[in-house]
């Protein structure tokens, strides 16, 4: 299955018609949040986006609530917003967490969930799905430009435990396009431009 990786976009809708040039061999699409800029303008890159007929396994970002992106998604009938929850696309389980976590230090108006929330959300992520999330983990792909990790503990442990096989993340820019492993398990990254990748259906199912 051959995915295609973004996040961040946060209402840029040149690089989203270039995700859409880019999707021409994908089989899915898949986008870790932050479509908008603090709650607002969700629908911008939305609707460039949803000119794409594949599948779409998207999460909101902390730049937008679940409820605003499912919302902003409603023409987009191939789209997939999840939060808490899974989706099987031609066999393959995904399953999606968005939002802030930990908390964020933007204040109010950021989609944010605390750890133990983070770690209840995740609790139904069946092993071997591929796992979308907004936050990444603690300890891989979190490092901010000033050196600091703000990734989550519980999306570490829920990787740890379920082995995916494959994560896909943004959140924190200074580390868009990277890609580290937590055991055998990749971490991407993603950011606005777009990653390729080819799953290997025998992790799945």
């Amino acid at each position: 299955m051959k995915l295609l990786l973004f996040s961040d976009l946060h209402c840029d809708t040149e690089a989203a018609g270039r995700l859409v040039e880019k999707s021409v061999d994908a089989d899915v699409l898949i986008g870790a949040g932050d479509f908008g800029q603090c709650r607002q303008r969700i629908e911008k890159v939305v609707d460039v986006l949803r000119t794409i007929d594949r599948p779409a396994v998207l999460v909101p970002g902390n730049a937008e609530s679940v409820e605003e992106l499912t919302e902003a998604c409603l023409p987009w009938t191939t789209a997939h917003v999840l939060h808490g929850k899974g989706v099987n696309i031609s066999g393959v389980p995904f399953f999606g967490i968005g939002g802030g976590i930990p908390v964020t230090p933007f204040g109010s108006w950021s989609y944010d969930f605390t750890e133990d929330e983070a770690a209840e959300l995740l609790r139904d992520c069946p092993a071997n799905a591929v796992l979308v999330s907004h936050s990444p983990p603690h300890g891989a792909v979190d490092i901010d430009s000033s050196g600091t990790r703000f990734g989550s503990r519980a999306i570490r442990d829920t990787i740890l435990e379920k082995s995916p096989p494959l994560v896909v993340c943004g959140h924190i820019h200074a580390c868009w396009g990277q890609q580290e492993n937590l055991g055998e398990t990749p971490i991407i990254n993603a950011g606005p431009g777009g990653i390729e990748w080819t799953l290997d259906r025998g992790f799945c199912g």
